[in-house]
């Protein structure tokens, strides 16, 4: 640890993201400031502010893994193992993740963020200060200007600064004035709102526990996540043009009785209308940017480097991987900053632009996707693949979710698995025809049938299959 104690670092933002990296650089020995702009939440009734709620895999695990927090946080989670698909008839299906074994954990995000800067605390080279808003700073001199809860200016310092503080970063700010810096910025047209489903009147789950529950209706839809005290946090998402037009109690319930009727008795059609006619509907933001850092003197982590919409629940794993990542850095540099920052950009960047696109592209999947016989096809078709061929053959959720596999390599993964299926698929159509030719050449001859009745015959038999596998890898 000796070798970290001469580095002074600065943590803006105490959230999961920078509570954890709080961890991973006092391990190292670092001495560690973390500024967190609102309260300390661990002394706090009631948190303000909405989030989705949590699902963590296997990134995220490893990386509590490292500062020994992992089994904790299993213990206190729930485990899904599978999406329950919540069809418009009532009826439902569930479609697994992966092996019997796999699955994704929805967690508590306060119980954890707490369980993160009680861990920090507990370093004795690690200090935690609240009420600190991060105003701005001066990467080569590393003064920090924050305002604190009774609106003074205060100055602190550090060797390096690392910005934690979400998707509207004020590190990435600064960072954007003093390097050519590269930033997109995208809303989607579709937000959401938080619902909750209760527990039974005899305090009992209201569904099934151990799903990811999803009411997939194309253009929206409504997902639940089970939470330790029986609740679901249930959160619909939908174009904002259609929350603007159901702006009464009369437009909510019809829209709920058409669209996700088994729901209400869930929801409460009480419940369902005081929160919904009571919350407004909060934007879905995807944020790419480049570089990461400035010289070896700051940083930005997280969703301040890498903001991504929810829906492939890889949010908070991306961000808690970037800490695994910074630290194999710092191992491979010898704690050299100037090496091993540029060294992060350089890694991290290509895979949180993969990971950005993965995301929007699961929306898809999970509204409407899911509906589809193809996409069920498919999925048989790589798990089928996955048992035969462990090594060789990983579908791509697995691939996100159960593995560290760098997310740029699963999209090409993917990429060469749809071009191999693709080639067998044209194959299976090219042998098709030819056995088809065989049949007819024998049927002309057993049955002497005229070219007509032939010309007939081979679309009738042969448009299907093609047409088939046609459709099927154009999805």
């Amino acid at each position: 640890m000796s070798r970290g104690r001469d580095h002074h670092v600065a943590v803006v933002g105490g959230g999961l993201v920078g509570a954890l990296n709080a961890c991973f650089l006092a391990k190292r020995g670092f001495k560690v400031d973390m500024y967190e702009m609102r309260a300390d939440i661990r002394t706090q009734e009631i948190v303000h502010g909405r989030s989705i709620n949590l699902a963590m895999s296997y990134r995220g695990r490893e990386a509590l893994r490292h500062i020994g927090l992992e089994d904790e946080v299993v213990r206190n989670g729930t485990p899904m193992y599978a999406r329950m698909i919540h069809r418009l008839d009532g009826t439902t299906r569930s479609i697994p993740y992966g092996k019997k074994d796999q699955y994704i954990m929805s967690v508590d995000r306060r119980k954890l963020n707490e369980l993160l800067l009680t861990a920090a605390e507990k370093y004795p080279n690690v200090t935690l200060y609240f009420h600190h808003k991060f105003v701005s700073c001066d990467f080569k001199t590393g003064e920090m200007v924050f305002e604190n809860e009774r609106g003074e200016r205060v100055t602190r310092k550090a060797d390096v600064i690392i910005g934690c503080d979400g998707a509207f970063s004020s590190v990435r700010r600064q960072i954007m004035k003093n390097t050519l810096f590269n930033y997109e910025q995208t809303y989607i047209p579709h937000g959401y709102i938080e619902l909750c489903i209760p527990p039974t009147h005899d305090d009992k789950f209201a569904m099934g526990v151990n799903y990811l529950h999803i009411w997939p209706r194309n253009e929206f839809m409504l997902i639940a996540l089970p939470n330790k005290d029986k609740t679901y946090t249930t959160t619909l998402f939908m174009p904002f043009e259609i929350f603007e037009k159901t702006n009464t109690e009369e437009k909510l319930m019809n829209f709920f009785r058409t669209y996700f009727p088994d729901s209400i008795n869930f929801l409460g059609e009480d419940n369902l209308k005081n929160t919904y006619m009571n919350t407004p509907a909060l934007p879905l933001v995807s944020v790419k940017c480049h570089p990461y850092h400035v010289d070896g003197k700051g940083l930005i982590m997280g969703d301040a480097a890498h903001a991504m919409v929810p829906f492939y629940g890889q949010g908070m794993n991306a961000g808690m991987e970037d800490c695994i990542v910074l630290d194999d850095m710092l191992n491979q540099y010898n704690d050299d900053f100037t090496k091993a920052l540029p060294a992060f950009t350089e890694m991290r960047n290509i895979d949180a632009k993969a990971i950005c696109d993965l995301a929007m592209y699961n929306y898809i999947e999970m509204r409407q996707g899911v509906n589809s016989r193809l996409f069920i096809l498919r999925k048989k078709l790589d798990n089928l693949l996955y048992a035969l061929f462990p090594n060789t053959w990983i579908p791509l959720y697995t691939m996100v979710s159960f593995t560290r596999i760098r997310y740029q390599q699963c999209i090409l993964n993917r990429q060469w698995q749809d071009q191999f299926l693709k080639r067998v698929s044209y194959g299976v159509v090219v042998g098709g025809v030819f056995l088809g030719c065989y049949l007819v050449r024998n049927k002309l001859l057993n049955e002497e049938i005229s070219l007509l009745a032939l010309s007939e015959w081979l679309p009738i038999h042969l448009s299907p299959l093609s047409k088939w596998f046609g459709h099927m890898w154009t999805q």
